[in-house]
């Protein structure tokens, strides 16, 4: 087995050491042995140097736990030739062998040297036992080796098996950092299985020569049974700790890593970074445009992510949408924050899939060792903490801080109470109110879903809808919402309050073909007119397969409900694309409005979004609205709802109640359109 170079500066000292004792001991065998030479071009030599050529051309390639290194046929010939021939023959025919299929394969000149070397001193030393131990080669009996040098041929060649494995051991322990005992360990069972066989054979291929030379060719079956069952050793090796999708090192590889890094920096005192990263919305293209689709994006996201690290560094691939990255020597936070934010300029760039273009957000979570621990486990877990929190703000990423850590545990609590806590009826209502800006009365509002834990206390939905997507409860939260939102209608109706209902869809609700079954049952049970009605979505879920959307949306229309597009101006879609489609609104996202006093861009993005929308026959509603100049504003430019703060902020429906009490009390004939609120499963105003 031969190991590939590093650019590390331990293992150049120890290649350059490798290469010069390589060159004493040849100079030493030649002086030795030199007067052996002219058995080099017998049959049986010639033979075994064409044989180890052929080995070395078709080298196993083995990748060891993230260490690169072959595995060849090469030396059962050449501990052959030792056998009939000498040392100083088996090294010339190794060395040609070695050097001729290193040149065709283009290696670079250190690691053809340091092969080279690695062969030589391992003949050497088994050349010193096999002298020590026998008379080996008996040039001028008709076998080479007789049956009583079987025990020292045995040791000569557990030398040159031991010998090899260690000046490779070396090597791949100077790439890991790890001891070469433990190298060694790890991987015993697979270098006798496959280089000691191989090796092992060696006696066999000599007595085969001597009895007749063509019948070496018997063996060549054992030989390719050997070589064959490495090669799928290896390949199950790679299954194991790669993932079959991306290619990707996998979870268990990654965690391997982990250790060995962490291990290895805390000898040198340096600092590793572990990050998890997780894509934004990556669900709702998965369900969209169908897992093929998803497959290919998680393949460029893989191939982004790889090429954007260093070579020293790995990206692995941990499952779903989920990849993890280990940098294995940073100076400290803020260099691992800038790779983290470069992973996140890679990614935000739009791909290309089956015709279509998509942009990708994530979020990161970053831990580093020694700080946030030296454990495998621990590290994961606090970088996962990071990530989520990441995610929740809405901060792309961030470094783990101990008053983070509260998240994980509550993650799990809500997790396995989120079920009964829909049954119990703990999600409950709040309503934030929509007021017409061209008369200031209150005609819709928005209802936030909250979880009133009985411990924990009002939770808001940015904590637990992520929970309801990733457990599959999403579906029953959508339809309890749903139905608490038009029963709580209906009962303002009866007190002479008639307002409308909006809910926002998630990509997997959109999509669900019950919903279109569902939403006429709860209708009749409550008693509220369809018109009432209206159901919401994102834009990116519109552009990520307009058809498809198109015929969904078709059908929810069908229904008798309206239908608007949330948060526009933050996706991918124009009004342009929107007129084909059966919406009947849009909102457009806060992050214009509030700004939009004073700053000139925002105001004109709202602007001519008011003018185009009214010309395509929808209506407007402005989110954020947070002050009476931003208010004033819109209704200069025509816009038709405003919501926020300066209306109102989000009310219990007791509250909500005595506020429409008042308002109708100041204005005993308000003015009733069919205008929605919304029920919002994601994030609160």
């Amino acid at each position: 087995m031969r190991s590939l170079s590093s650019r590390l500066p331990p293992l150049q000292v120890y290649v350059t050491g490798v290469i010069v004792l390589g060159a004493l001991c040849c100079a030493a065998v030649f002086v030795l042995d030199g007067s052996s030479l002219d058995r080099l071009f017998t049959p049986e030599v010639m033979l075994f140097a064409v044989c180890a050529f052929a080995g070395e051309l078709i080298s196993l390639k083995v990748v060891t736990r993230g260490a690169e290194g072959e595995v060849t046929t090469s030396t059962t010939f050449a501990f052959a030739a030792l056998l009939v021939a000498g040392p100083a023959c088996a090294v010339v025919a190794l060395i040609c062998a070695s050097f001729a299929a290193d040149t065709i394969q283009r290696k670079a000149l250190p690691k053809l040297l340091f092969n080279a070397s690695q062969y030589v001193i391992t003949l050497t030393a088994s050349a010193f036992v096999l002298q020590a131990l026998t008379g080996v080669p008996r040039v001028e009996d008709q076998f080479h080796f007789a049956p009583a040098d079987l025990p020292g041929i045995l040791v000569a060649a557990a030398v040159f098996f031991l010998v090899n494995s260690s000046l490779v051991a070396v090597v791949i322990a100077l790439v890991q950092d790890i001891r070469v005992g433990r190298y060694l360990v790890q991987d015993w069972f697979f270098q006798v299985s496959t280089g000691g066989l191989m090796l092992g054979l060696a006696p066999m291929v000599a007595l085969a020569a001597d009895f007749a030379l063509p019948s070496v060719a018997l063996l060549f079956l054992p030989l390719l049974a050997v070589h064959r069952g490495g090669r799928q050793a290896i390949a199950k090796e790679h299954q194991a700790v790669h993932d079959a999708l991306t290619g990707l090192p996998n979870r268990s590889l990654f965690r391997h890593q982990i250790e060995q890094v962490v291990n290895a920096g805390r000898r040198a005192d340096r600092t590793a970074a572990v990050m998890l990263i997780d894509l934004d919305h990556f669900k709702e293209i998965n369900d969209t445009l169908g897992h093929h689709a998803g497959d290919r994006l998680l393949q460029e996201v893989s191939e982004r992510l790889r090429a954007s690290l260093d070579e020293q560094d790995m990206v692995a691939r941990l499952g779903g949408d989920e990849f993890g990255v280990l940098l294995a020597d940073v100076p400290g936070h803020e260099q691992a924050s800038a790779v983290a934010q470069h992973l996140l300029n890679q990614l935000r760039e739009p791909f290309s899939i089956e015709g279509l273009t998509l942009e990708v957000d994530a979020s990161i979570g970053i831990a580093c060792s020694p700080e946030h621990g030296s454990a495998v486990e621990q590290l994961i877990q606090r970088a996962d903490i990071a990530m989520y929190a990441a995610k929740e703000g809405g901060r792309g990423h961030l470094v783990f801080e101990p008053q983070l850590d509260r998240y994980s545990p509550r993650r799990l609590s809500l997790a396995g109470a989120l079920r009964s806590a829909i049954a119990d009826g703990e999600i409950v209502l709040y309503f934030q109110p929509k007021a017409e800006l061209a008369s200031g009365r209150i005609i819709g509002v928005e209802a936030l879903a909250r979880w009133q834990h009985p411990r924990l206390g009002l939770i808001g939905p940015s904590e637990f809808v992520p929970i309801a997507e990733q457990t599959g409860l999403i579906g029953p939260l959508t339809s309890h919402v749903l139905e608490e939102a038009l029963k709580q209608l209906a009962v303002w109706a009866e007190q002479g309050q008639e307002l409308s209902v909006a809910v926002n869809l998630s990509a997997r609700s959109f999509l669900d073909a019950q919903l279109a079954v569902e939403i006429p049952r709860l209708l009749e049970r409550t008693g509220v007119d369809a018109r009432l009605l209206e159901l919401e979505i994102t834009e990116s879920m519109l552009m990520l397969d307009p058809a498809r959307a198109k015929a969904t949306l078709e059908r929810l229309s069908a229904i008798g409900l309206s239908l608007s597009v949330d948060d526009f101006g933050t996706g991918y879609s124009s009004l342009a694309n929107l007129k084909r489609l059966p919406v009947d609104v849009i909102k457009i996202d806060k992050s214009f409005v509030i700004d939009m006093p004073h700053d000139a861009s925002d105001a004109a993005i709202v602007r001519s979004t008011i003018d185009l929308a009214h010309n395509l026959g929808l209506r407007v509603v402005a989110e954020g609205v947070e002050s009476h100049e931003a208010w004033r504003r819109l209704e200069e430019l025509g816009c038709d709802l405003a919501q926020g703060f300066h209306v109102s902020r989000p009310l219990p429906a007791d509250a909500m109640g005595r506020l429409l009490a008042e308002r109708r009390a100041d204005d005993p004939e308000p003015v009733v359109e069919p205008y929605p609120f919304r029920v919002v499963q994601g994030f609160a105003s």
